[in-house]
């Protein structure tokens, strides 16, 4: 047995590279059983998604096949593949993690956090509400990993504050437990200290003294239960909050912007997806989102009591809500009077905001109007206002600094300056993100989103309603398990085909499927904020699953809500677009093509 346990465990170290080596001989029958052209295609498409489930190779490294292995298959030139990895959309996606570095280095978001909690309170419910709206607040600008890992810090130090170390306490309990089992065998016993107020032990007989002791363990470990789930709530809000505020906006979170890019690719002219008009849909849902999540939390990990809400607070849990205060108080005075460079930061960050909003929003011409039609993007918008970030000073300018010959000649420090940024800003979701966009001019140049299309008819009887419902709930699903880029990447050129074949605006089943990629709860391993969550040590996989269970459901619920309401209007979803209809004619084409090739090569067999 102790050989077989070794040999386990040596294969399970070589894991990865058995992956990187069995998985393409594995996928090796699609070549020879699949229409030339969209075989190779699917060949490196599964082969990705293969190595991006497992991790045989970085992420990165793997969006960079389609640069290798597309030229070599004679999928694309690489001519057509290598501008993919810097569209406009990564650039876009680029401005804000400058944008986000920028804001990180001034400590701008810890003000924002800190400030935001002191205005909602330090009862547990609205404490959690509190970090559930800034990091949400957060993840719309800043990646969903760094809104997790700045929160984390702050709500464990306001948990201490309110409860103590947590283990410490647990220790606490143990030699309180000891010392009383020890003291009723000598027929002595004790009171806990926030029971002290409730009788004297002065004047009162051993019954009495009985009684006070029962109950006061009683209201010990119900303290200790209200604490561990309070600790619990507080540690879960965040990464849940962290997911469902990278939906509001395009460059939350890299699927809406994967979203953006391939709807480029497949549908040139489509214009209705933009920074405004994913903002008013979006941003919506995510209220109502979060505080439904806010809710659920709250009742479940005993923030908000429904049976007990009358009751009076202990004296004790009254002190540890005014230490919490305190905490916060203090945490916000150590970043000391508001500097220049963060007025200066928030004030470029309104104007990043603002002008991509205000760019297209659709319902009224917007600023870009003014310009030639098609030559300003979101790209261009948001790179213009982060190039100023390098040059714009952090220390307030001073005219006196000119005529005082003695002030010291040194240069003054932009808000960012470029090593910053290089340390900072996360390369490789870049790179991430323009393997998706070349795989899905892969698919469209190959013919392989057509054949995948004309393999749908089974499908063609759902009701749309109950198409995005589905979607929605299977690519929940699948994130669960694998990263919610590469689930998106595979997904979209499957939903494009499915509505063209439903004959239903292509925006009504590809958007639920991008936010139903970041509605990923239930495990640890789901997203990196879950991971950093449960690497606190104080949660547990039952935990996270049957808190996220619910949260699927009802991010699920009211995703199709939001797609058969509000979404309608501003995406004109029900319409079958002149857009999609004119790449349906050339799908169409594209099939007959492929049927005749396919009829003549089994002519000539």
């Amino acid at each position: 047995m102790a050989a077989l346990g070794a040999l386990v465990k040596k294969a399970w170290s070589v894991r990865r590279f058995v992956v990187l080596l069995c998985a393409p001989l594995a996928l090796v029958p699609i070549l020879l059983t699949l229409p030339a052209k969209e075989g190779r295609c699917l060949y490196v498409i599964l082969l990705m998604a293969l190595y991006w489930c497992t991790e045989a190779l970085p992420l990165a490294v793997t969006a960079l096949l389609p640069i290798v292995l597309f030229p070599f298959l004679g999928i694309l030139p690489s001519n057509k593949v290598c501008p993919q990895y810097f569209l406009d959309t990564n650039f876009l996606f680029l401005s804000g993690l400058i944008m986000a570095s920028a804001i990180e280095e001034w400590n701008l978001h810890r003000r924002i956090a800190l400030r935001v909690l002191m205005l909602v309170g330090v009862q547990p419910a609205r404490l959690i509400l509190g970090m559930m709206l800034t990091t949400s607040f957060l993840s719309m600008w800043l990646s969903n990993t760094a809104s997790t890992a700045m929160m984390l810090p702050i709500a464990n130090a306001i948990l201490k504050s309110l409860f103590g170390d947590k283990d410490t306490s647990k220790d606490m309990n143990r030699d309180n437990e000891e010392n009383q089992a020890s003291l009723q065998q000598n027929k002595l016993y004790t009171v806990p200290t926030e029971m002290q107020f409730l009788a004297s032990t002065e004047d009162k007989d051993l019954s009495e003294e009985k009684e006070i002791s029962s109950d006061a363990l009683s209201d010990l470990k119900k303290e200790e239960e209200y604490k561990t789930n309070i600790w619990k709530g507080f540690l879960i809000s965040i990464p849940y909050a962290a997911s469902i505020g990278g939906t509001a906006t395009l460059t939350g979170t890299a699927p809406n912007l994967i979203l953006l890019g391939q709807l480029k690719s497949y549908f040139p002219e489509c214009d209705v997806v933009n920074f405004g008009s994913w903002f008013m849909f979006a941003f919506p849902l995510m209220l109502i989102f979060l505080l439904m999540g806010w809710l659920w939390i709250s009742i479940l990990y005993g923030g908000i009591n429904l049976r007990g809400w009358k009751t009076k607070k202990s004296n004790i849990r009254v002190d540890a809500e005014a230490r919490a205060k305190e905490v916060i108080k203090e945490d916000y005075q150590k970043l000391g009077p508001t500097k220049f460079a963060e007025q200066a930061i928030f004030f470029f960050f309104c104007m990043f905001a603002i002008m991509l909003f205000s760019r297209d929003p659709k319902f009224i011409p917007g600023w870009a109007s003014l310009f030639a039609p098609g030559f300003i993007s979101d790209a261009v918008t948001g790179i213009t206002i982060v190039i100023i970030l390098f040059f714009f000073p952090s220390q307030k300018p001073s005219f006196r600094w000119w005529f005082d010959m003695k002030a010291p000649n040194t240069e003054t420090q932009p808000l960012l300056t470029w090593r910053k940024a290089q340390e900072t800003v996360p390369w490789n979701i870049i790179l991430l993100l323009g393997g998706g966009f070349a795989m899905a001019k892969g698919c469209e140049e190959s013919g392989l989103s057509v054949w995948i299309g004309g393999r749908l008819h089974p499908l063609e009887g759902v009701p749309p309603p109950v198409a995005v419902i589905l979607i929605t709930a299977v690519i929940a699903l699948f994130t669960e398990f694998a990263s919610n880029t590469a689930t998106i990447i595979i997904f979209l050129p499957v939903l494009a085909e499915l509505a063209i074949r439903l004959k239903v605006n292509p925006l009504y089943l590809m958007i639920p499927g991008t936010i139903g990629c970041s509605y990923a709860f239930m495990l640890p391993v789901s997203t990196p904020p879950n991971s950093i969550a449960f690497s606190s040590g104080h949660l547990m996989v039952k935990d996270m699953a049957r808190t996220g269970l619910l949260m699927n459901l009802m991010g699920v619920l009211l995703l199709s809500l939001a797609m058969n309401t509000w979404a309608k209007s501003i995406f004109q979803l029900g319409t079958f677009p002149a857009w999609a209809n004119i790449h349906a004619e050339n799908a169409t084409s594209l099939v007959t093509a492929v049927e005749n090739v396919t009829l003549s090569a089994l002519n000539k067999i």
